[in-house]
């Protein structure tokens, strides 16, 4: 194992009805004035908004709102929001959706702590020293972004998405109430689940600083995930379940499943960030339609952990040579995909690339991770492509 620094400041509120404390919650970080930021209409439909709008007002916090968040949240989306907060003296952010409001979120409270364009830190251009305050009202179980160090945004201009990690802006509370979720599609609901196995996965797949603790958080973590997926594919009502894979999401994406590692392999996040940035497709779906193509890719560099994986998380007897359980593993999780309606490769996604598009995602990936990216097999540009192109069918 290698030394680590586990840290999660992050108040946690769960449960049903906790969104009714959230106006106490930003009361309690002594902010002069709050922004109020969400995407679409789904949280105004379902009175969500109003409830914290009362929440905010009984508890005499002073806040100005603004929606508009999209999946792969914009860059430009944050200027306009820097901009407001500027102009209105918001000194708290608070985030009122899934990974893409927190994401934008954390963004905002990056580019009004300093005058230098929020965008550097995206760019791998300069390191943050300050983050304004964030909260959060979780209505997605999915990016773990509600305890994470981590956001990712996409530049307009060129679809170029990119990731920053910081310990400064985990948020300061995390408000989940597993019913808000109930009303997902059942699509968003299942990509929710695949993005939570694999923020776990990217940290499991590594050969180096294995903890035999922190595996057996991971396996027992993966295994509710996807026991609890599939009671929702049939039963979406079910509270339990939902709680379930709420929780799953935050502990999959604070570090936990991580301790003594030595950071994970993150190339599949890295491959789904170029194909999320070009096609804008839902980042979970996204990351269940490359992994079994760099799985097979990679999986002899890494064998006793894809042979770990396909005992103790997939159930898969060994017999045969470890290549062959490994093997098993790999399309073992495969075929749970497809159970929860989720892609295996780019066509099941609903894209096309062409081999110019798989060539120009490959060599921007290549600058993105700085040459190469991966632990349970170091990758470069040409094997960005090699997987984009197996999974081309």
């Amino acid at each position: 194992m290698f030394n680590f620094i586990y840290h999660t400041p992050t108040q946690v509120v769960f449960g049903k009805g906790a969104e009714e404390q959230t106006g106490a919650l930003v009361k309690g970080q002594g902010c002069k004035k709050a922004l109020l930021h969400y995407g679409g209409g789904s949280v105004v439909r379902s009175g969500l908004l109003g409830r914290i709008k009362a929440s905010l007002d009984q508890a005499g916090v002073a806040y100005v709102e603004l929606g508009g968040v999209v999946p792969n949240p914009r860059l430009s989306l944050v200027y306009q929001s820097i901009e407001l907060c500027k102009k209105e003296g918001v000194d708290f952010i608070l985030a009122v959706g899934g990974g893409s409001v927190i994401d934008s979120s954390k963004a905002i409270a990056y580019g009004l702590a300093e005058e230098a364009d929020v965008w550097e830190l995206y760019d791998r251009a300069r390191r943050a020293k300050a983050c304004l305050p964030v909260g959060v009202v979780l209505t997605i179980a999915a990016a773990g972004s509600e305890m994470s160090n981590s956001s990712v945004i996409t530049k307009d201009e060129g679809g170029i998405k990119r990731g920053y990690n910081d310990d400064i802006c985990r948020p300061r509370f995390a408000v989940m109430d597993p019913e808000l979720t109930v009303t997902l599609p059942p699509y968003q609901t299942a990509s929710g689940c695949v993005d939570i196995l694999m923020h776990t996965m990217e940290r499991y797949f590594t050969p180096n600083g294995t903890m035999e603790l922190t595996d057996s958080l991971a396996e027992g973590l993966m295994r509710t995930v996807m026991k609890n997926a599939v009671i929702l594919r049939d039963d979406p009502q079910n509270y339990d379940a939902r709680a379930e894979i709420m929780w799953a999401g935050s502990l999959s994406h604070n570090g936990l499943t991580g301790c003594g590692s030595d950071g994970g392999d993150w190339a599949c996040h890295g491959l789904e960030h170029e194909m999320g940035g070009m096609f804008d497709v839902t980042h979970g779906a996204g990351l269940a339609a490359v992994w079994g193509s760099w799985a097979r890719y990679v999986y002899r560099d890494c064998l006793d952990r894809f042979v770990r994986f396909a005992v103790n998380v997939m159930g898969v007897a060994e017999a045969g040579t470890p290549e062959e359980t490994a093997l098993a593993g790999i399309e073992a999780m495969e075929d749970f995909y497809r159970s929860i309606a989720m892609p295996t490769c780019f066509s099941e996604l609903g894209i096309s690339p062409t081999r110019e598009q798989m060539v120009t995602m490959a060599h921007m990936l290549h600058i993105a991770s700085g040459g190469k990216k991966g632990a349970a097999k170091v990758l470069r540009e040409a094997d960005f492509l090699k997987i984009y192109e197996m999974a081309n069918h």
